[in-house]
């Protein structure tokens, strides 16, 4: 009933002659787990399927399958477009690549003139995320979609935080998608992992054009805790949307809170639920009103329930904050306040985390 761990660095054959024939189909055959391995394969096949992809490659992080997809599809002199608040890593790989000769541009604000505004005759990729990171808000994938299309440019979103249960990209047009499958996908908090869905032909090149060559093959232990995360995967993401949306409601109507910023309690991205966006996760971020750093930091120091850490979508709740006191102007930059507290709603039950959050805006105030 579980896949078994096969925990080899690689795959003896009987034959000289089978052995050439293997590593002339890497994609297809196991020579080394550093390309194929059975345990990661299964994964694979399972995350295809949710997506509804033809292929998946896994990889060993998040960023590891941003990285073999930039790396795979974008050359020198070609330019990227990228569509929301993105993940902040992601970003920072791209400003690497300018060294390489490849451009980029940001469009914060998603409507859909001002993308086509900032497209290049050189634009090869439009990459976007929705909801976005931080903030949250939604963006039309059908929409932008049809704007790359029409430019003769890819497509590729990062959706981690809808997971395939949420939103389902490929089927409405989009070329690839990426995960964080450490995030809600393995769920424990115990594994680091990510993926690439898309195409057979098009994840094959990825493959042998970066995957191989830039080495980020995830391990069969690791392969094998994410695929029992993903048992569990239907159960937890409804748990997380009903207490993240109780949490949610709760800030709302706090009075030491400026602002939600929830996709169920944003006007425009209520718009995309039930048709793009199927459901709602558990993470979200909220305002607090207030400007000061040491009243952030009271806030978040008073957090019992809620731990402070990076990541997100295991079973604990988190709290996070982007202000460190010194990177206000930054935040202006990407239109995010310093008051801005980002929450992973676990699994602990929504009435303690309220209880938890009233504690410690009460403290902080």
């Amino acid at each position: 009933m579980a896949p078994p761990i096969v925990q080899t660095s690689l795959f003896a054959k009987e034959s000289h002659q089978e052995l050439v024939d293997a590593l002339s189909n890497e994609f297809g055959h196991n020579v080394y787990s550093r390309g194929q391995n059975p345990t990661v394969e299964a994964l694979e096949r399972k995350i295809a399927l949710l997506e509804r992809g033809e292929s998946c490659k896994c990889l060993s992080s998040g960023m590891a399958a941003v990285a073999a997809a930039l790396f795979g599809t974008l050359k020198q002199g070609d330019h990227v477009l990228f569509v929301n608040h993105i993940y902040g890593p992601t970003l920072g790989l791209a400003r690497r690549l300018r060294r390489y000769g490849i451009s980029f541009d940001v469009v914060l604000d998603p409507e859909a003139e001002k993308i086509r505004a900032q497209l290049k005759p050189n634009t090869r990729l439009i990459y976007f995320e929705s909801p976005g990171t931080m903030l949250f808000r939604t963006v039309s994938i059908t929409e932008i979609v049809e704007i790359a299309r029409a430019h003769g440019a890819l497509t590729m979103i990062d959706n981690t935080w809808a997971t395939p249960l949420f939103q389902k990209p490929l089927l409405l047009g989009v070329d690839l998608v990426i995960h964080s499958v450490t995030k809600y996908m393995a769920g424990h908090s115990d594994v680091v992992a990510g993926a690439i869905v898309g195409k057979r032909e098009l994840v094959r090149t990825l493959f042998y054009d970066a995957y191989l060559l830039l080495g980020g093959a995830l391990g069969p232990m690791d392969a094998w805790l994410a695929h029992r995360g993903l048992r569990t995967l239907p159960t937890r993401m409804l748990q997380h949307q009903v207490d993240g949306l109780a949490v949610a409601r709760y800030l709302a109507d706090h009075p030491r809170v400026r602002r939600v910023f929830h996709p169920a309690l944003d006007s425009t991205s209520q718009e995309l639920l039930g048709s793009e966006l199927l459901g709602t996760s558990g993470l979200f971020s909220f305002e607090l009103a207030t400007e000061s750093y040491s009243r952030l930091c009271a806030f978040l120091n008073s957090l019992k329930l809620f731990k402070l850490g990076v990541s997100w979508g295991g079973v604990e709740s988190l709290a996070i904050a982007p202000f460190r006191g010194d990177n206000a102007k930054g935040l202006a930059a990407q239109n995010m306040p310093t008051g801005l507290v980002r929450l992973s709603v676990g699994l602990e039950g929504s009435q303690l985390l309220i209880d938890d959050l009233g504690r410690a805006l009460e403290v902080s105030t």
